[in-house]
């Protein structure tokens, strides 16, 4: 593990998966936060057990239905900051756990395989950080105070940035100006891609 840690491009595909599961479920967690539905009709009439029928339920709850969004708001914000992206993938762990079994359990047509997808990843961001958070298990932890590219604060900068985006977005806009939300998602992350691999490179130069 630790020579792919120090490749570049295993780096930046961890970077974007924590800002790509991160920012899914900030974006998600505004509709509970709001007190809002997943869908603009009721499943109060769907069958007792389909899956809309359930969403109702957990709706009709009401704190319950906050709560969750709230905790995937903290989740999600935890893994786009990069630096508390460990505590981050431990505390979402549970969430998309939960998500992908209701998802199998239910009716969800080709969603299961998207959650699982973002189960798989998940599993992969506590693979990766596993040398520290081992501690956990009573383990003897491993530090790791290398310098690479994905330590570099501008990816904690992009990350930030593209929280406060998802989260006014969400927030003010969610059902509106969907195509603009993806393409400002898309640039901010390019943007950050071309700047963190620039000052890669001159951190190499000086070395």
């Amino acid at each position: 593990m630790g020579d792919i840690k120090e490749k570049v491009w295993s780096q930046i595909f961890i970077i974007y998966t924590r800002l790509l599961i991160g920012g899914a479920f900030v974006f998600a967690s505004i509709v509970k936060i709001k007190g809002n539905r997943f869908t603009a009709e009721s499943g109060e009439l769907n069958p007792i057990n389909s899956a809309w029928h359930f969403f109702e339920t957990m709706y009709q709850s009401g704190l319950y239905w906050k709560f969750i969004g709230i905790a995937q708001l903290i989740a999600g914000f935890l893994l786009m900051t990069q630096k508390y992206s460990k505590l981050g993938a431990l505390f979402n762990l549970p969430i998309i756990l939960n998500i992908f079994i209701i998802t199998i359990s239910y009716y969800f047509a080709y969603t299961p395989v998207i959650t699982g997808l973002m189960l798989l990843a998940n599993l992969l961001l506590i693979i990766w950080e596993w040398d520290e958070i081992k501690i956990l298990f009573n383990l003897t932890p491993v530090l790791d105070k290398r310098m690479r590219l994905e330590k570099d604060y501008i990816w904690q900068v992009i990350g930030l940035i593209l929280f406060s985006f998802i989260f006014a977005f969400g927030l003010f806009f969610h059902e509106h100006n969907f195509g603009f939300w993806i393409i400002a998602c898309f640039l901010i992350a390019i943007l950050g891609l071309i700047l963190g691999i620039l000052r890669e490179k001159k951190r190499k130069n000086y070395i």
